[in-house]
């Protein structure tokens, strides 16, 4: 029995009409309906909130149905990439910083004729910016080839 087949039944057996079922998982009416249809697949915290309702496994949801499976695990691979990316934009971000940092303090002691030194050494501040964003860029890149593989 199929994801959609197996909703519906359910849906049925505790006298629930579409609407009172989407009321309960806060969704549309026509959701429901593309779901019970076979048109459209709910996404994996709706899953977990029927199987709450009615009391079924998420397995026993899932096993039915192998397009509804491939979905879930779609999605979770998606939940997690941009976190992943996440992390290196952040290294990029924080390599642009330093440079624009750098060059900013360079440019005020030259028009200002100032005498602003930067701490932390001249090899952090001539190669950290560069280090970062060539990590940041790299892993980003990486990420993103994953993903499309997946």
């Amino acid at each position: 029995m199929v994801f959609g087949d197996k909703l519906k039944s359910a849906r049925k057996q505790m006298g629930w009409s579409q609407e009172e079922l989407a009321a309960k998982l806060f969704v549309s009416r026509q959701s429901v309906l593309k779901w019970e249809n076979g048109q459209n697949y709910p996404s994996i915290e709706v899953i977990i909130n029927i199987s709450d309702l009615f009391g079924l496994t998420i397995d026993e949801l899932l096993k039915s149905d192998e397009e509804l499976t491939k979905k879930v695990i779609r999605d979770s691979k998606q939940l997690a990439y941009p976190k992943s990316k996440f992390i290196f934009d952040v290294l990029v971000a924080a390599g642009i910083i330093l440079l624009i940092t750098k060059l900013g303090v360079l440019f005020l002691n030259k028009v200002m004729s100032w005498d602003m030194a930067l701490f932390g050494g001249t090899f952090f501040w001539n190669f950290g910016p560069l280090i970062l964003m060539v990590i940041g860029g790299i892993g980003s890149g990486i990420m993103k080839e994953k993903y499309k593989k997946d």
